[in-house]
């Protein structure tokens, strides 16, 4: 906590640029909400009435995402992280409006998810990116971690307003009114309008300013984000590391690439470099198998269709599953906060074995007793309200340890010259794993029971296993010491090069004085 409050600055930055954290849990947890609106159901029924077409419906918000999450990088380095974050914005805010506008046609439906999806696709890479290149080591971890808090707060407000303007006209159709899935979705332009303009005001990286060779503005931003004089000594050792590291990046990208400028050839060039490289393949990989195993560890089954995955434990009633599903918001939003306070103490891999077992053995408890009371969980109470317990001790479980940790490590694990396209690749596989999920959801209820829930058991022992033999611990680094758990894997060449600009960086020093 102490480390929070020196660093005030940098936290309120870090809270306003995960409101686009907002946007995407609200973006998550309100078409759940809608798509049993009585008249919602009524104007879209043949498309929701079909298992398959459902999940579309749902998951084409997450192939826009997986598509935005690629198209970020290029963006975020070549005009800054802050100006992407307006450019996201935007694409989201058309997105909304093209959903709020629907009448019958379910195409518009379609395409404006499509267009949310990729506004908070690209957020969800430049955010995260932007909170980790702002803040020191000692808080990287709970500032990065504000990106979970800010979803799992957006889908707790979409569960209690949709809960509450189901009412609007009545919960029947044709009492109900439009209005009652229009104003949710509309909702999400408050924060989008807000985010969009007041980017403009956020500072630039330091890190990309130093990448662009604006070294003197880096070293400004640095020492107001630090709040100290730009000559003391722990701006300087801060500036001189992103310095050495910067021109190491640049003098590599010269050498490969026969230029140190940006270009849509590069971009290329270097995604094939991180698919083609071991070190590289391996550090991408981390943040990246981090979402996968996230996904699939069924917590976004139960975000997407709560008031489904309810009833099927013996929940029934639109209003009564809805009221269900606010209680999943409430929880994930109360328990992320101390998660994300615990990362940097207690540690990533931690955290997230105790999420994989307590996540896995809820799962399969909850299958057993699917399993051994059918249909039937009105003759058998007690063991419904155990299921129900279970399925919420499941959010509580990725809320806490599992959800924080997921977006720290995808931001930290990549190295400074390829860290947007790391993250995008990261938040990419979040999403077409999101997608996955939400597509086969559905189909898996309805066609094999409760052997959904042993899916995702089988996905938590797996999970449990990489993060155990693979995943590296990393707290208390900095991003640029992090490279050195990776030593061994490092080119010689790379690593000389950083030395030999550094030497040159401390001669250069010494002659000025």
């Amino acid at each position: 906590m102490s480390g929070l409050v020196q660093n005030k600055k940098c936290l309120g930055l870090a809270m306003f640029a995960s409101l686009s954290g907002v946007l995407y849990g609200y973006n998550q947890g309100v078409f759940g909400q809608v798509q049993v609106m009585a008249d919602f159901e009524h104007r879209f029924f043949t498309t929701l009435n079909n298992s398959s077409t459902k999940g579309l419906l749902t998951g084409i918000l997450e192939l826009g995402a997986f598509v935005g999450a690629l198209s970020s990088s290029p963006l975020a380095d070549k005009f800054s992280r802050k100006l992407s974050i307006s450019a996201w914005c935007v694409v989201f805010i058309l997105g909304v409006a093209l959903q709020v506008g629907a009448t019958n046609d379910i195409a518009y439906i379609y395409s404006g998810r499509w267009f949310a999806g990729m506004g908070v696709g690209g957020l969800s890479v430049i955010a995260p990116m932007f909170n980790a290149e702002l803040a020191p080591a000692s808080i990287r971890g709970t500032l990065v971690g504000l990106q979970q808090v800010a979803i799992c707060l957006g889908i707790m407000i979409s569960y209690w307003i949709g809960y509450g303007t189901n009412y609007i006209g009545g919960t029947t159709y044709p009492q109900q009114s439009s209005a009652a899935w229009r104003i949710p979705l509309a909702l999400q332009l408050l924060p989008a309008i807000i985010l969009c303009i007041g980017s403009w005001f956020l500072p630039y990286s330091p890190r990309w300013l130093m990448l662009v060779g604006r070294e003197e503005e880096s070293l400004t931003v640095l020492a107001r984000l630090r709040n100290q004089d730009t000559n003391s000594p722990e701006v300087q050792y801060e500036y001189r590391t992103l310095k050495v590291g910067a021109y190491a990046d640049r003098e590599a990208s010269r050498l490969r690439y026969g230029t140190e400028e940006k270009t849509w050839r590069t971009e290329v060039l270097e995604y094939e470099r991180i698919f083609t490289t071991k070190v590289l393949l391996h550090r991408v990989g981390l943040g990246a198998g981090v979402q996968a195993f996230g996904q699939w560890s069924g917590i976004n089954a139960i975000i997407y269709y709560a008031p489904t995955v309810f009833a099927q434990v013996g929940l029934s009633g639109g209003s009564i599953g809805l009221l269900a599903t606010g209680v999943v918001g409430i929880l994930m939003f109360f328990f992320t906060i101390p998660g994300t306070l615990m990362v940097d103490k207690v540690g990533r891999k931690p955290m997230l074995a105790w999420s994989l077992v307590n996540m896995g053995i809820a799962h399969a408890v909850v299958a057993a007793l699917i399993a051994t009371c059918g249909n039937n969980f009105g003759e058998h109470k007690s063991a419904g309200n155990a299921a129900i317990f279970l399925i919420y001790w499941i959010v509580v479980n990725y809320a806490m340890p599992y959800g924080p940790v997921g977006w720290i490590i995808t931001a930290e694990s990549s190295s400074l010259d390829i860290r947007a396209k790391g993250v995008a690749i990261g938040s990419a596989v979040n999403w077409i794993m999101n997608f996955a999920v939400a597509q086969v959801t559905p189909v898996m209820i309805t066609n094999i029971g409760y052997k959904t829930f042993i899916v995702f058991f089988c996905f938590c022992v797996l999970g449990l296993a990489w993060v155990y033999f693979i995943l590296p611990e990393l707290k208390g680094l900095s991003l640029e010491e992090i490279d050195a758990v990776f030593a061994d894997e490092i080119s010689t060449e790379d690593r000389l090069r950083r030395e030999q600009i550094q030497f040159q960086q401390v001669e250069k020093s010494s002659c000025s004085e």
